[in-house]
């Protein structure tokens, strides 16, 4: 496929998860008076769609390897159909928690598929621009998906967000039908379990994978993590209506679009890891922001979102480099390399939701786990650079 074909596709199925995330953020209060349950009953639908995600992605990664990855994708975009149509349809809470972890299983296979489909055809600074290129039309995405859930709330009810999603499912479904070429000769002794065995060990041990898996638990994980306090945060501490949040949410993932077009920019300006270190820097400066902001002020809307948007323009310049690098060291396993920093990247942002839940107060939680997410970046990227140093 051209590189223009691959970064449209590639953007279409990472954006499966944000935006399965981003969109259902601002009905999340509301849910909690629909099916007269708890906080953290709401909060648990999303962290369980996190588990999902993550889990599954160990599977899909190397089902895409061994069946082919349009064939994967197409079999995991209908189990994500089903899931949403289950949680469109729940007539009590434990049906929609159980939609939404159908919905993670599915939604997993895009962002394994997505990487490994760049990595089957690109390498090096081509593929790292490609990368990029997907993070700046995945911005556009999920940066709607809050206005979009939020309008949709107001005027038809907590339903319409999973109709929503039914027919986000249904038009990716098409498209990846019509469009997609395969790009792998598919081996099915792949699927096997020793062989699975095998290939995770394999990048489990080699400390370059290992390491950029947690920088992107770190950095990436945050903004998953955080996306279970935000809601609760900005619409029950700082008192924005659910249509507030969602325009407020913005913020986010602008300066997330914002930072991916100023990295294309100047991509071919910065020295080698220049991209990450910078990255990182400003992860780290929003971490330390976000943790004093929530423990010595009274939070306001730029008190909370400023910080959050300096850890958004940082995460974009870390994405493209770590994940290509991530990559590289085993390429006949793309896709269960791609799956493992998956599933580390959404295993954070699971662990992260379930202790804000544990700490109870969303405004104690944000303001601590992000900050430790953030710092998690940081200090696995030391190991990171240590580890290729060692490499043979």
């Amino acid at each position: 496929m051209s590189e223009n074909r691959t970064s449209m596709l590639g953007a279409l199925l990472t954006m499966i998860g944000p935006l399965s995330m981003s969109i259902y953020t601002p009905a999340m209060p509301q849910l909690v008076h629909a099916f007269g349950t708890t906080d953290a009953a709401i909060k648990l639908s999303l962290s369980l769609y996190f588990a999902g995600f993550a889990c599954a992605q160990l599977l899909s990664g190397p089902c895409s390897d061994a069946f082919g990855r349009r064939r994967a994708t197409l079999f995991f975009l209908s189990i994500y159909l089903i899931g949403s149509l289950l949680a469109a349809f729940a007539p009590s809470v434990d049906m929609l928690l159980a939609g939404r972890i159908i919905q993670g299983i599915g939604a997993s296979v895009g962002v394994t598929v997505s990487r490994a489909i760049v990595r089957d055809q690109f390498a090096g600074t081509e593929a790292a621009r490609i990368l990029n290129m997907i993070g700046i039309m995945l911005a556009v995405g999920p940066a709607m998906g809050p206005t979009v859930g939020g309008l949709a709330l107001a005027a038809f009810g907590w339903q319409s967000v999973f109709f929503l999603m039914v027919g986000f499912g249904i038009a990716s479904f098409m498209v990846v039908a019509l469009l997609m070429k395969e790009t792998i000769t598919p081996d099915r002794s792949l699927i096997r379990p020793t062989r699975l065995i095998i290939a995770y060990a394999t990048l489990i041990v080699d400390l370059r994978v290992l390491f950029a898996a947690l920088v992107l638990g770190g950095c990436v994980g945050a903004l998953y993590a955080q996306s279970t306090m935000l809601p609760f945060v900005l619409i029950n501490k700082v008192g924005l209506t659910p249509s507030q949040f969602g325009l407020g949410m913005l913020m986010q993932t602008g300066s997330y679009f914002l930072g991916s077009v100023a990295l294309r920019l100047v991509a071919k300006k910065l020295p080698i890891g220049g991209a990450l270190i910078f990255g990182l820097t400003l992860a780290g400066l929003g971490g330390v922001l976000i943790f004093l902001s929530t423990h010595l002020i009274t939070p306001t809307y730029l008190s909370i979102m400023g910080p959050v948007a300096i850890c958004s323009f940082g995460m974009a310049f870390v994405i493209p480099d770590i994940t290509t690098a991530g990559l590289t060291p085993h390429p006949k396993l793309a896709g269960s390399a791609s799956a493992l920093l998956g599933f580390v990247q959404m295993g954070c942002g699971f662990l992260g939701g379930v202790g804000a839940a544990w700490l109870s107060d969303p405004l104690t939680a944000f303001g601590t786990i992000i900050p430790a997410m953030e710092f998690l970046a940081i200090f696995a990227y030391l190991g990171f650079r240590r580890a290729w140093r060692k490499a043979p």
